[in-house]
């Protein structure tokens, strides 16, 4: 068994004349440009190769970022994960690499079209919040967005793949804490007090939260790829191949749940009565191009289902605990092993499967993404995966950066340890100290019930920020429990005010990347979880989920405080009492080295 692929990814080919194709089609169509997201209808992270679209015509295989084809003009958008990404597959001569957000995509279209310019899109793959904040920014060019019927880049893409049809599965009441009709009747309140008749929900996770079932239509995310209609008397239109459910799984969702073909979901939409609740932060814009087209009354509001999935049940923190410990051990015995090897003979490609296979060892249904195995410079790739091409021989001193995840029938794993090799640099040990000790401040925070995760991602960065580093991406996203490692809303960064909720899962992963040398990443998932607090105040805090040891090779004590260091040693106390019972001897004397108490120098 194995989950990762180390093939080139998959976005390979004459990209050149796809290009060709492209535009060629857009002058057929009377068009001046077209949009190519990333997305597919259901705005996931991960996409069916049929839905593939930018990798095809780019080459560029990142989670996130899209292009714009005009005539004469091409580029590619990606944030700061993916620059130096974008530049090793995405060829210059045909696709410019432009910096997002810095550059928007309509501030581009200003200057790369006239005033009348015609820019199609694919209704089904925006949001009716991307449509309307790139009209504004257009607003006074005469520049038109275009929803088209058909896809051009699906016309001129002659072997596209089938959608896929995974068969799904019943997801345990046990697991959930609650059955799909339990959830389906507190929602469906919650549409009878607002005065709406209907939810339409577009997210697979939340579906697949709300109908307790799981899927295998995507790598890596364990959900069912559908639409579905929510009625206020709890019962779904559940838009889905029917291919995918068997009799068995008919019988868990029950008569209150029909299964229809997806093929009918335009239909459905446009005999709805309202007022239909719909998101626009996460529905397709065809949806409501469709409910307009009816007449129907649209209630905007947020996805019912995306809060109430983030606020995890007592069932569902048990089993992403039981979850992490399973994975700890995986760590620990990779780690372990990591220590006892001459490591300048292995490569990447070697401690990936090593470490996929004590996951398999540990229970493992998949990995939860890609790993991301970084040494020396590939670690400054945020979203690095290696491949037989790039695949790296470890370097002596090199840092090693292993970011890494597994789905379990319980639970969902996202780790970052950062490992010293041999002896690191200066430069490596100031930023590893910073690193950690802005992870250290995340875990210890304790804050008032209100806060988001904007108001406390500074807590992260202060200690980089003192040496003027920072990293190009948020300290941490949400995680499903058995569900999609990165799930919405909930986020610590300063674009995030989502408030704090007891229950909720994120990670706590800031990090420094030095292109070309090395990077950094430290990472633990925490809970959101009430905390002491004076007689009237509600406070909350956090619960630290991961259980594996943290390197201290490479941490400058003097610049660790007693806090910090205390913050540090209990951790690894923790770690060392609930996983070494489970280890074998060889590895328990290493867990024992590796969690030695360690002092800080200062007071702060």
């Amino acid at each position: 068994m194995s989950f990762q692929s180390f093939d080139d990814p998959a976005g390979g080919g004459d990209h050149a004349a796809r290009l060709a194709d492209l535009r060629a089609r857009l002058r057929r169509m009377d068009l001046d440009g077209f949009i190519v997201p990333r997305a597919d209808a259901h705005q996931g992270e991960y996409v069916a190769d049929a839905d593939a679209r930018l990798a095809w015509l780019t080459g560029f295989t990142g989670s996130a970022g899209f292009a714009i084809v005009t005539q004469d003009r091409a580029a590619v958008f990606t944030d700061g994960r993916y620059r130096v990404q974008v530049r090793q597959q995405v060829d210059p001569a045909q696709f410019a690499a432009v910096d997002w957000p810095a550059t928007r995509p309509s501030a581009w279209l200003r200057d790369a079209l006239p005033e009348g310019g015609r820019v199609g899109f694919d209704p089904w793959l925006h949001t009716r919040k991307e449509i309307e904040t790139m009209e504004r920014g257009l607003d006074g060019t005469g520049i038109g967005l275009i929803a088209v019927d058909q896809n051009p880049v699906d016309a001129v893409w002659p072997d596209r793949p089938a959608p896929p049809v995974g068969p799904a599965r019943a997801h345990d009441d046990a697991l959930a804490g609650e059955t799909s009709a339990q959830k389906r009747a507190r929602l469906a309140d919650e549409l009878r007090d607002a005065g709406q008749a209907a939810a339409f929900l577009s997210l697979p996770d939340s579906i697949s939260w709300l109908l307790n079932i799981r899927g295998s239509d995507l790598p890596k995310n364990p959900v069912v790829q559908a639409f579905a209609v929510l009625s206020d008397d709890g019962h779904v239109a559940l838009f889905s191949d029917p291919d995918k459910f068997d009799d068995r799984l008919r019988a868990h969702l029950g008569d209150q749940v029909a299964i229809l073909h997806p093929e009918g979901l335009s239909a459905a939409l446009l005999d709805l009565e309202g007022p239909v609740r719909i998101d626009p932060d996460t529905a397709p814009e065809a949806a409501f191009r469709l409910l307009e087209r009816a007449g129907t009354d649209i209630a905007r509001a947020p996805d019912p289902a995306i809060l109430p999935k983030a606020r995890k049940s007592d069932a569902e923190l048990a089993g992403m605990r039981q979850a992490h410990l399973r994975d700890g051990l995986a760590m620990v015995r990779l780690l372990a092993w990591l220590d006892a090897q001459d490591h300048t003979a292995l490569t990447e490609i070697d401690i990936v499967r090593k470490l996929e296979s004590l996951r398999i060892e540990a229970g493992i249904t998949d990995i939860s993404f890609d790993t991301i195995m970084g040494a020396g410079p590939n670690g400054a790739i945020v979203h690095y995966r290696v491949t037989r091409s790039s695949n790296r021989r470890l370097g002596r001193d090199d840092m090693l950066l292993i970011d890494s995840g597994g789905q379990y029938i319980d639970g969902t794993t996202d780790i970052t340890r950062t490992v010293a090799l041999g002896q690191p640099s200066p430069d490596a040990v100031t930023a590893y100290t910073a690193v950690l000790r802005g992870m250290i401040a995340i875990s210890r925070a304790r804050f008032p019930k209100g806060v988001a995760g904007a108001h406390i991602d500074a807590l992260a960065r202060q200690f980089l920020w003192q040496s003027g580093f920072d990293y190009d991406h948020g300290t941490g996203h949400g995680v499903g429990a058995a569900l999609c490692v990165h799930e919405g809303p909930v986020r610590i960064s300063r674009a995030s005010d989502t408030k704090l909720e007891a229950g909720m899962i994120l990670s706590n992963e800031p990090g420094y990347y030095r292109e070309g040398s090395f990077g950094i990443r430290i990472e633990n998932l925490i809970a959101v979880i009430p905390a002491e607090a004076e007689p009237g105040r509600e406070m909350l805090g956090f619960e630290t989920l991961t259980l594996c040891p943290i390197d201290t090779r490479a941490i400058d004590r003097q610049a660790l405080s007693r806090d910090e260091a205390g913050w540090l040693n209990a951790y690894h106390a923790r770690v060392r009492d609930l996983l070494s019972p489970h280890l074998d001897r060889p590895a328990q004397d290493w867990l024992r080295k590796a969690t030695q108490p360690i002092g800080g120098a200062c007071s702060a």
